[in-house]
């Protein structure tokens, strides 16, 4: 099925935040590991994953509406030296894939692609539930300091 050129576009940007993000999130991950956080360590290795699943369906959809999904355009990312800036850094960009997949969802409305609206909407309730889990630490980090809070997340 030929789809809607810009939303294309659209989808393949989305694309790029994405595989972006999970090469964030693994360093992040990988980071904590080598500190000893293993928590915080599986933490940001599912996140990677989420957004490697979300990769995924942005490519299945991008070539269902015969386009052709660009793997290669990654956006810079921010790895953080200490497990706030690293919670500072995710944070904004989920607040930017928020902003992104909203602005997608219009697109989707405008040129009547439902189908695309109800997956970016699947992947949006995604990002929420990843924003709220990092304010949610980062609260615990405000409560209870940044010492006690390392000291549960060792395994």
């Amino acid at each position: 099925m030929k789809g809607d050129a810009k939303l294309i576009d659209t989808l393949n940007s989305l694309l790029s935040d994405e595989l972006s993000a999970t090469n964030q999130y693994m360093v992040h991950a990988e980071i904590c590991e080598n500190w000893g956080y293993g928590k915080l360590h599986d933490h940001f290795k599912k996140r990677a994953i989420d957004e490697m699943k979300h990769a995924e369906r942005l490519i299945a959809r991008i070539l269902f509406l015969e386009g052709r999904p660009i793997v290669s355009n990654l956006h810079g990312i921010k790895i953080g030296a200490e497990v706030p800036q690293q919670f500072a850094n995710d944070h904004a960009l989920e607040f930017g894939a928020i902003k992104s997949y909203n602005a997608a969802i219009a697109q989707a409305v405008a040129v009547k692609d439902n189908a695309t609206r109800e997956m970016l909407e699947s992947i949006l309730k995604d990002e929420d539930r990843h924003i709220d889990q990092i304010e949610e630490r980062r609260d615990q980090i405000s409560q209870m300091g940044i010492q006690n809070f390392l000291t549960e997340q060792t395994s």
